[in-house]
């Protein structure tokens, strides 16, 4: 051993590196889309102008500001040079001006009538429309009209800034490049008129967009479509007098244009006739065209915002009909709920019920337990108190912690410990069932605490023969912090109000690890318990049904387990059930197409089990993210009204949830935090398992790390919790 002095300091890590490092990529994938997401909303809500629009007018102002040629002049006003100068169509020649578009409904429409009378126009276009519906403007080009920007929100420039009024511009022109490949010089300033109708506040915009190399081209002929006065009115406000030039303001979108449309048809021949020809604004002022190619980078980056615009387009459409769907499957999953439970409460409830003869013969009770030393005695204990005569085979699965010393220590009778390396826990559970003495087995998780009348009501069931396995009540018994108090709202609204549905239905997915009972008879004929899937009870209830037996709901059964106390095991739990859950599903796809019971479970319960319990809560999340850009950039009166009343919906399922569990209301005060909270986080966990199956991942089993707070029942009552110890940490 060297000296002292000679020692080398071990080098300490890079704490920031090693964060990196755990990093997965399953872990990042859900980030990365969860922004990607995001990113599409912003800019869809950016092109459909809920975003950074400005919808503000400017007063009229005074003109002393503005040259009397300009107010004087004509409607096309160049001030490219330093000077301002203004030009007029010549006579005989009519410029037809559409604002505001594409539209995709009237615009087509507009370009027919325009083609069918050999008749060339000036489109307008926002940055916006252009953006969503790049086709038609491409359409325009080729079909020789001319496009002009019309900026790219539709603000009043007058109220802007320099460097809004550039932006405006940039993005109108690169809409303009990526849906047609070109640029344009012709510009319209939104809420423009006449020339003379230039004033103080105006005039310095129209300089500045001359100084940036456009021409402002105004109107001197306003067919005023837009108040929808007519079409023979529309005619005669857009018919100049005596065969002078002009430039006409028509509109291609913003609302119904069908007089417009009408107008148009008619107004194209019966000018012509007069000796009008249709020009485009170049044409009629003979000067070169106002459009230029763009190649290189500005053309690709044109192509890269339209494509981006296009996918955002895609994929909030898609969201809306996941939204819908989402929408439908709650309701319709809230309405079974109610129904069905309903039904099933009022089914065993009633007076004289029996699954058939009473059960009284003794049964095998399994503890596969793994360092669960904190809560074996209290397990162990509470099955003492059994009212039912059971053995109890605990079965440890190579606990390093004296698990199986604590119970050999109790010296209890009836209590049998099963040593075995550690091989997990369905290998546990096999290893007692081929011990079992019993052919009625139940089975329970280490860390849980029967009630003295829970095997008795979990075994009842079974005096039906056609019964193969029960699923108990479980409950959270750490429900007194916050994350326990979330879980206990799920566990009776979420399970077991849905395992009552599920009995209706005859497709019950899941027998719960930690309350359970099952017949030697059935599991041996499927194997027993398998390893295939992380989700061990979910995969064995699933091949029960195939195999014919019915499994069904004890509700009075009721078993006391411990949640998870911090996000962290929380996360690991559930990844670990729904990604076993997706494993099941996938194990038992072929039931889809087969005969008999398997292929009722198939066309029955599978797409129940995949729409409720893997597609239903993916989705669900599409209602708070609506609710947040609703909030943010919609009708915020509106979207707080819908958010509440599906929180309503659920507060209704929850609380008759809680009535038919004699439950305290009280607890349902975090259902609204829960959703905003708890079920965004369960949201990410399932969209980790879904990116975990397609990539191929494979997941090992987590163990938890058990505190032991839940003791065992006091004259049939289960304490609801301990003060806290060392290892034992709110969640606030």
């Amino acid at each position: 051993m060297a000296p002292p002095s000679h020692r080398r300091r071990a080098p300490r890590p890079d704490r920031r590196g090693a964060l990196r490092r755990r990093v997965p990529l399953r872990l990042l994938l859900p980030l990365l889309v969860l922004v990607a997401l995001a990113a599409m909303l912003m800019l869809r809500g950016y092109v459909h102008s809920e975003i950074l629009a400005d919808h503000r007018v400017q007063d009229p102002a005074p003109t002393t500001k503005v040259p009397k040629e300009i107010l004087e002049g004509g409607p096309v006003i160049d001030a490219r040079g330093g000077k301002a100068t203004t030009l007029s169509v010549p006579d005989h020649r009519l410029v037809l001006t559409f604002d505001d578009g594409p539209d995709p409904t009237w615009t087509p429409k507009m370009l027919d009538v325009l083609k069918k009378h050999d008749a060339h126009a000036v489109f307008f276009v926002t940055g916006t429309m252009a953006s969503r519906y790049p086709d038609l403007v491409q359409r325009m080009v080729d079909e020789g009209h001319e496009v002009g920007l019309h900026t790219f929100n539709h603000p009043d420039l007058s109220l802007q800034s320099k460097k809004r009024i550039d932006w405006e511009l940039s993005q109108n022109q690169l809409a303009l490049t990526g849906a047609a490949g070109i640029r344009t010089s012709l510009f319209r300033p939104p809420y423009s008129s006449f020339s003379d109708a230039m004033d103080n506040k105006s005039w310095p915009v129209t300089e500045y967009i001359g100084s940036r190399g456009y021409l402002t081209v105004v109107n001197n002929t306003d067919s005023e479509d837009w108040k929808r006065p007519g079409v023979d009115e529309i005619i005669r406000r857009a018919t100049p007098k005596n065969g002078e030039g002009a430039i006409v303001l028509m509109h291609d979108s913003g609302g119904d244009r069908s007089q417009t449309l009408a107008a148009l048809d008619t107004f194209l021949p019966d000018l012509k006739d007069k000796g009008y020809e249709f020009d485009n604004l170049t044409e009629a002022l003979d000067a070169p065209s106002a459009h230029s190619p763009v190649t290189g980078p500005e053309l690709w980056k044109g192509k890269a915002w339209i494509f981006l615009v296009q996918a955002s387009e895609k994929i909030t459409g898609v969201l809306v009909v996941g939204l819908a769907i989402i929408g439908t499957l709650v309701i319709a999953r809230f309405v079974l709920m109610l129904l069905l439970s309903g039904a099933h409460a009022r089914r065993v409830r009633r007076k004289g019920f029996r699954w058939g003869p009473p059960v009284t013969e003794p049964v095998t009770v399994l503890v596969p337990a793994y360092n669960e030393a904190k809560c074996i005695e209290n397990t162990v204990n509470s099955l003492m108190a059994s009212d039912h005569p059971i053995e109890v085979l605990v079965i440890d699965d190579g606990s390093t912690d004296g698990t199986a010393r604590i119970v050999e220590a109790m010296a209890l009778p009836n209590v049998r410990v099963i040593r075995q390396l550690n091989a997990g826990k369905p290998a546990a559970l096999n290893r007692g069932l081929a011990n079992a003495r019993h052919d009625i087995v139940v089975m329970m998780d280490g860390d849980t605490v029967f009630e003295p009348s829970t095997v008795r009501e979990l075994v009842q069931p079974f005096g039906d023969p056609r019964v193969g396995a029960v699923a108990g009540n479980a409950k959270v018994g750490n429900k007194d912090s916050l994350i326990g108090a979330w879980q206990h709202i799920e566990y009776v609204m979420g399970f077991n109000l849905d395992r009552r549905m599920y009995d209706i239905l005859r497709c019950m997915p899941t027998i719960p690890g930690a309350v359970g009972a099952f017949r030697k008879s059935a599991l041996e004929p499927i194997g027993g318990m398998s390893d295939d899937t992380l989700a061990e009870d979910t995969d064995v209830t699933m091949a029960l049904h195939r195999a014919g037996w019915r499994v069904v709901y004890a509700e009075n059964a009721r078993a006391w387990t411990e949640a998870p106390e911090t996000v962290q095991q929380l996360w690991s739990q559930r990844y670990r059930w729904s990604y076993g859950t997706m494993q099941a599903i996938w194990k038992h796809r072929r039931a889809l197409v087969d005969k008999g019971p398997s292929g009722r479970f198939g066309r029955v319960g599978l797409p129940f089990v995949s729409l409720f319990m893997i597609v239903a809560p993916l989705l669900a999340p599409l209602i708070d993210v609506f609710l947040l850009y609703g909030l943010v950039f919609g009708p915020t009166q509106q979207t707080i009204l819908a958010w509440l009343g599906v929180l309503a919906i659920q507060a209704v399922c929850a609380a008759y949830a809680f009535r038919l569990d004699k439950e305290r209301m009280t607890h349902l005060i975090s259902l609204p935090l829960q959703q905003i909270l708890y079920r965004q986080l369960m949201y990410v966990v399932l969209l980790q398992s879904w990116i975990t199956a397609l990539t191929g991942g494979r997941l090992r089993w987590q163990k938890l790390r058990r505190t032991g707070v839940v003791g065992a029942p006091v004259n049939g009552a289960v304490p609801s919790g301990r003060a806290y110890d060392d290892d034992r940490r709110p969640v606030a």
